[in-house]
C-alpha cells in the first residue's frame, strides 16, 4: 500500500526503524553543523533518503524532533553515570564516581554533549500537556539528585540538611564547568579530574559529614608512598 507521499506504508516495526534512523541523521547533521538553524527537516529527509512528510510522521516539527534528539543523548549520558556508580562503597563514592564519568563522556564525546546544552528549542519550559518529567535530562537529574539525597543523609541527624534539589543543581554546574573548560581549552594544564572533583565535594563533604575520615586520592596515596 502506498502513502500520501508515494512511499510504501511501512511494515510493523520499520516505523520504529525509520524513526530511529531520523535521529540518528539529525544528530549527525548538528555535529557537523554545530547550528541547529542550519539542521533543516528536508536536510534531515535527504540524509535518511525519504521525504519531509514522512518525517512528520514520526514529529509534529524540528522542534519536537530536535528536543526528540537531546534526549537519546541524555538517556546515553544517564546511562553511562549509572553505570559508572554500580560498586560504589557509598553514597558519596557513588556520587564521585558519577562525576568522573560524566566529565569523561564530555570529553570522549564533545559533539554530542555540545547537542545537550546548544539546543535552545529543548530547553524551553515544556509545552501544554508535557510533564516536566518528560524534558530532556529530566532522569538524569532525578537519579542525581537521588544520589545526593543519600550523601545528604550520611550525615546523620545532627549534620545540617540542604536542600537536596539546589545541592543537586550546583553539582551539575560544578562538573559541567569542568567539563565545559576541558573541551574548550584541550590544552591547558589541568589538574587531574580527581583533584578537581575532590576540591569542589570537599566543602560539602566538610559541611555534611565532619567526622568521615577521607581516603586519600590516588595522587597522594602514591606521594606518601614514595
Amino acid at each position: 500500500m502506498m502513502t500520501a507521499d508515494g512511499r510504501h506504508r511501512a511494515r510493523r516495526g520499520e516505523g520504529d526503524r525509520l524513526r530511529g534512523e531520523i535521529l540518528a541523521a539529525a544528530e549527525q547533521l548538528l555535529i557537523e553543523t554545530a547550528d541547529e538553524s542550519a539542521v533543516s527537516i528536508r536536510a534531515i529527509a535527504d540524509r535518511v533518503g525519504v521525504t519531509p512528510p514522512s518525517i512528520y510522521r514520526h514529529f509534529a516539527d524540528k522542534e519536537a524532533l530536535l528536543r526528540a534528539v537531546c534526549r537519546e543523548v541524555f538517556i546515553r549520558l544517564d546511562d553511562t553515570l549509572e553505570k559508572a556508580a554500580t560498586g560504589a562503597t557509598n553514597p558519596f563514592d557513588e556520587l564521585l564516581r558519577k562525576g568522573q564519568a560524566y566529565i569523561q563522556f564530555g570529553l570522549a564525546h564533545p559533539e554530542n554533549y555540545r547537542i545537550l546544552f546548544m539546543l535552545k528549542q529543548t530547553h524551553k519550559a515544556p509545552p501544554d500537556g508535557v510533564a516536566d518529567t518528560d524534558l530532556p535530562g529530566s532522569n538524569a537529574f532525578l537519579h542525581l539528585q537521588d544520589t545526593i539525597q543519600r550523601v545528604i543523609e550520611l550525615g546523620g541527624p545532627d549534620a545540617p540538611k540542604p536542600d537536596a534539589y539546589t545541592m543537586t543543581c550546583s553539582v551539575w554546574t560544578a562538573v559541567h564547568g569542568i567539563t565545559s573548560l576541558r573541551i574548550a581549552m584541550p590544552d591547558f594544564p589541568w589538574p587531574s579530574i580527581d583533584e578537581q572533583l575532590e576540591m569542589v565535594t570537599a566543602p560539602w563533604r566538610q559541611a555534611i559529614c565532619p567526622n568521615e575520615h577521607r581516603q586519600p586520592t590516588a595522587r597522594r596515596a602514591r606521594q606518601r608512598a614514595k
